[in-house]
């Protein structure tokens, strides 16, 4: 009796202060999700997915079972805690709270504010909103909307870490994989409650998953939703950089722009804050990023050089160097190019996939000046390990690394305002003229 008393106590008290309660939880769950999630290729944060993913659907399976669940015809079962209803509406929206913060925090991260803001918004939208949504997780419609929309952001990024690919064909798979999973949800309501999927609510269920797969196919061919799994861990606009070592480089930034990642970093790279660099005539830039990619994931991006062109009102693409990118590296793999073709006003490069979406967005505007601007060097990446030589007769000695002793390389040339890249086996680049400069293809960070 003493324990039926309890449950029933906190029954009531949890009915009462239910909507504090519940936006304390999601909040909290976001900030520690925030803080804890690492990497989007690790075993567990992806088995924490799944868990929820899978607790929705039994939520939204159950619910249906439920003999006053049909629509509305009793009096809001979802509001009384006394009922499971009540209890399986509030477990399934926590739980797609808590996918959509971790969906947020991956989508954030993979993607730039400039491109893909109206997917993010959307994300954020769902999250805010997911409080004042409640008497809608009723309707067998709405439901199989929220999860097929979850099982859709789950698989775009999971297939490609399975296949250890990434393109249009893989995320097309990706759609594939997230219909047969809902469709699966839906045999199993039809195998233990038929009448769920019968006239409208058949018409309403197929409506919303055949809306969820346009709206997501097309912000995918609008290169609006962000990468993932690439992200960009690291970036930055440099006046010069010399390679010291596989991922270990010396860098020279102007004084008050350090670099893209100092203290504000963050709000440079995501709100599209514009640095302004000062050159002399006929100096060069250097881009260097950090790309994230899963282990065992082989890919290529692209850095898009642009500058605006006030007359025509419009973006004019200068180059596209091809970089490639190996995964593994919670660091990202590093790349740079150059361009030496520089001139006065607004410049983006773009760091994209082969099929255009857009992993980070560099803005800057360029001011062409007689004098030099003050300067400083800084280095990126660890130093590597020297490795010992033996000396004949003699104790083994360090012996100094070559700059081009491992990894693969590009030499590239400027003609005619557009650059061409050719590669090359390491140890084996030459320069032989003024207008040759070279990009390395990255290295995985020691």
């Amino acid at each position: 009796m003493a324990a039926k008393s309890i449950l029933a106590r906190v029954r009531s008290l949890y009915g009462r202060f239910e909507r504090p309660v519940s936006s304390l939880s999601l909040v909290g769950g976001f900030v520690f999700e925030a803080l804890t999630l690492r990497r989007v290729d690790l075993f567990w944060d992806n088995f924490w997915v799944a868990v929820h993913l899978a607790i929705v659907a039994v939520c939204a399976v159950w619910i249906n079972l439920l003999p006053d669940s049909s629509n509305g015809n009793t009096a809001s079962p979802e509001t009384d805690p006394h009922r499971l209803h009540f209890w399986l509406v509030n477990v399934m929206q926590f739980f797609f709270g808590g996918l959509l913060s971790v969906y947020l925090i991956f989508y954030f991260r993979s993607g730039s504010i400039g491109t893909s803001w109206p997917f993010l918004l959307i994300l954020a939208a769902a999250f805010i909103a997911n409080e004042s949504l409640k008497r809608h997780y009723a309707r067998l419609s709405f439901q199989i909307a929220l999860l097929f929309f979850a099982i859709y952001l789950f698989a775009i990024y999971v297939v490609p870490m399975l296949l250890h690919r990434i393109g249009t064909s893989i995320f097309l798979i990706s759609g594939a994989v997230s219909v047969a999973a809902i469709g699966a949800v839906l045999v199993v309501l039809a195998r233990f409650s038929p009448q769920r999927l019968t006239g409208r609510n058949r018409t309403g269920v197929f409506g919303v998953i055949a809306g969820v797969l346009i709206v997501v196919n097309g912000l995918y061919f609008l290169n609006v939703i962000p990468p993932l799994p690439l992200s960009l861990k690291d970036a930055g606009i440099y006046h010069s950089l010399v390679v010291n070592g596989p991922g270990y480089y010396t860098v020279t930034s102007e004084q008050q722009a350090p670099g893209l990642l100092g203290p504000f970093g963050f709000l440079k790279r995501y709100l599209g804050l514009r640095q302004t660099l000062h050159i002399r005539p006929g100096d060069s830039l250097t881009v260097y990023t950090a790309v994230f990619s899963p282990t065992d994931m082989r890919t290529k991006i692209v850095h898009e050089w642009q500058y605006y062109d006030r007359a025509k009102g419009e973006w004019i693409t200068r180059g596209r160097i091809l970089l490639s990118v190996v995964g593994g590296s919670d660091g990202g793999y590093r790349t740079f190019s150059v361009e030496p073709a520089i001139t006065a006003g607004p410049w983006r490069v773009d760091i994209e996939t082969l099929g255009g979406q857009v992993i980070g967005r560099l803005k800057f505007n360029v001011v062409v000046q007689s004098a030099e601007p003050p300067l400083r060097t800084d280095t990126i990446g660890a130093q590597p390990r020297r490795p010992k030589a033996r000396s004949a007769g003699g104790p083994e000695s360090a012996s100094p690394l070559p700059a081009a002793a491992e990894g693969n390389w590009m030499s590239a040339s400027a003609g005619a305002g557009r650059v061409e890249a050719h590669a090359m086996r390491a140890g084996h680049v030459t320069r032989k003229d003024n207008s040759a400069f070279f990009i390395n293809l990255g290295h995985d960070p020691a």
